[in-house]
């Protein structure tokens, strides 16, 4: 299916702090805007009441999922005066989009399992797929190994959890590397992902086909780990979240 590159301007009609410092910000869907769970769009504020050298535009991962009837970002807030405008703009702030791009999206028919490895916001397009499988019911098998440092950083979570519980083909291998820093209990992994994890939550670890997102060392990292492990270089597909 060919997904035509469009613009629109919509307004902003809700915002959510997702985990600590991390909100989400959900947009109008234009009728006519489709995309497929994994893509990203181009986000411009127009005529915003502050800006600084890193410019009004920005590239985010639509992280609603393509049966939403909205357009969802999620991202860490950083101090520049993009999010900023983001933070303290009434609701109704009108922004340009242009997409949707990129082809880091599920095969349209999986002949194998699908390993997705995600660190920190760069869980983003994960849940998008995830929730689509899990609302078309999709027998592929998904396997979802997600870092951060504590549950309190971790963005989605209890959506991903509940996802895990109604969908018998998604599974949830949630990671928390500084529990020593968190005010929660954590029952689960506290190692960073590793081979030694994967092998031992994973059928086999040549076969599936590998998605990594995340920031720029985690993802250098997880290609040179599945490399080591004897996963083809074709089975692995990876996108950078960095500055944002």
């Amino acid at each position: 299916m060919t997904i035509a590159i469009s613009a629109h301007s919509v307004p902003l009609t809700k915002r959510e702090e997702m985990a600590e410092g991390t909100m989400a910000f959900h947009f109008v869907r234009p009728p006519d805007f489709q995309f497929r769970a994994g893509q990203h769009m181009v986000m411009t504020l127009l005529d915003p009441p502050e800006t600084d050298a890193e410019g009004n535009r920005r590239t985010f991962t639509i992280a609603s999922a393509p049966f939403d009837g909205d357009l969802m970002i999620a991202t860490r807030m950083r101090n520049t005066a993009f999010k900023r405008v983001l933070r303290n703009a009434a609701l109704g702030l009108e922004v340009k989009i242009q997409g949707p791009s990129g082809s880091f999206v599920l095969p349209q028919k999986a002949e194998k399992p699908t390993v997705l490895l995600a660190g920190g916001i760069g869980i983003t397009p994960f849940f998008s797929m995830i929730r689509q499988a899990t609302h078309d019911q999709a027998p592929d098998q998904i396997y979802l190994f997600y870092s951060n440092r504590r549950p309190e950083d971790t963005c989605f979570l209890d959506q991903l959890l509940e996802a895990a519980g109604r969908n018998p083909n998604f599974h949830l291998i949630a990671t928390m590397t500084e529990m020593s820093k968190s005010r929660r209990e954590w029952k689960g992994e506290t190692s960073v992902i590793n081979k030694e994890m994967l092998a031992k939550h994973l059928p086999a670890m040549q076969g599936p086909i590998y998605y990594t997102a995340g920031p720029p060392a985690m993802v250098t990292a997880m290609k040179g780990m599945l490399t080591d492990a004897g996963v083809n270089q074709a089975d692995i597909r990876s996108e950078k979240f960095a500055g944002y």
